[in-house]
């Protein structure tokens, strides 16, 4: 063992890969070669990076890898997060149904809370909040859910990617 290299701690990855996966869950450099770039901040080559992102996804550590678009400067003006309310089993069926659409970007099963009973969560973006309220009432056609309300974002006070092991961006 060189240097802690291959010291492995209770996530089962070592310092090595843990400092790839904390430089890779914050925003990707604006250059032509963003993961050249990456590899260079954690002392490996291109090449290399892209392998252990390829065996993280094998060992599956990483589900996907996406951007995040700030839809406000995209010509997104309009968003909400619309709450369901379905009983027993066709809350994992309408759950199918509205996480297939494009338009939904989140979609989330949750347990119902006291004076709260919706169970089902989705987020919508739209042009407009004309566009935001047909996507709504297709997505309540498609379910039949007669039982739903629209939470319009009013601001957005922060929004953020998770940030995993800041550690290694000290070294330890």
């Amino acid at each position: 063992m060189e240097n802690g290299e291959s010291a492995v701690d209770k996530s089962g990855l070592t310092p090595v890969e843990k400092a790839v996966v904390h430089a890779l869950s914050g925003d990707l450099p604006l250059s032509p070669r963003p993961f050249a770039e990456i590899a260079g901040k954690v002392g490996l080559s291109e090449d290399e990076l892209l392998a252990m992102v390829r065996d993280f996804a094998e060992r599956g550590y990483i589900r996907r890898f996406g951007a995040v678009l700030v839809h406000q400067r995209s010509g997104f003006k309009a968003n909400a997060m619309l709450v369901w309310r379905f009983r027993g089993p066709e809350v994992a069926e309408a759950g199918k149904k509205l996480a297939s659409l494009p338009y939904v970007t989140h979609c989330y099963q949750r347990s119902e809370a006291p004076g709260w009973p919706y169970n089902l969560y989705t987020m919508i973006h739209a042009g407009s909040r004309g566009e935001l309220l047909a996507m709504a009432e297709e997505m309540a056609g498609l379910t039949g859910c007669k039982d739903w309300t629209v939470l319009e974002s009013v601001k957005e006070l922060k929004k953020d990617s998770v940030r995993y092991f800041p550690e290694s961006a000290a070294g330890g």
